[in-house]
């Protein structure tokens, strides 16, 4: 019914992105010992989501219409600005984010003011990228050859 299908590619996509915030999700209840149920809303961290599911759309892409294909060298482009964003740009706003609150915690210290903090972690290393590049291969031939055939 999907199969070979935009739906498909939609699907794998999702799939791919919500694996990995639930695997970020049950790494921070392992890390942790609590459940913080706001993990799975937040950016950044281990397996990158972002990157999971633009590699995913774009390898099913490939599979579906071919890896010389027109759509997939677009998807393809579409997937590493995502990643570059995710390990570069929002990765050094998040470095700026930590230097900001620890230059407000220093000048602050007497307890008079506390404004909120920033939120740091907004960008992946380049591992998590690529861990998350990883998942998105596995999840769109997983269901390509196994349940959606």
């Amino acid at each position: 019914m999907f199969l070979n299908t935009s739906y498909e590619i939609i699907i794998n996509g999702i799939e791919a992105a919500v694996v990995a915030q639930l695997l970020k999700f049950l790494g921070h209840i392992i890390k942790t010992k609590q459940v913080d149920f706001q993990v799975l809303a937040t950016t950044g961290g281990m397996p990158s989501a972002h990157t999971a599911g633009v590699i995913a759309l774009s390898a099913t892409v490939g599979i579906i219409c071919g890896y010389e294909s027109v759509e997939f060298a677009i998807a393809l482009g579409y997937s590493l600005v995502v990643m570059y964003d995710a390990a570069g740009l929002r990765r050094s706003t998040g470095k700026i984010a930590a230097s900001l609150n620890k230059i407000r915690d220093d000048f602050y210290a007497n307890g008079q003011f506390q404004p909120d903090r920033l939120k740091e972690l907004l960008g992946h290393t380049p591992f998590e990228v690529f861990v998350g590049a990883l998942l998105g291969i596995y999840i769109a031939y997983v269901n390509h050859f196994l349940l959606f055939q």
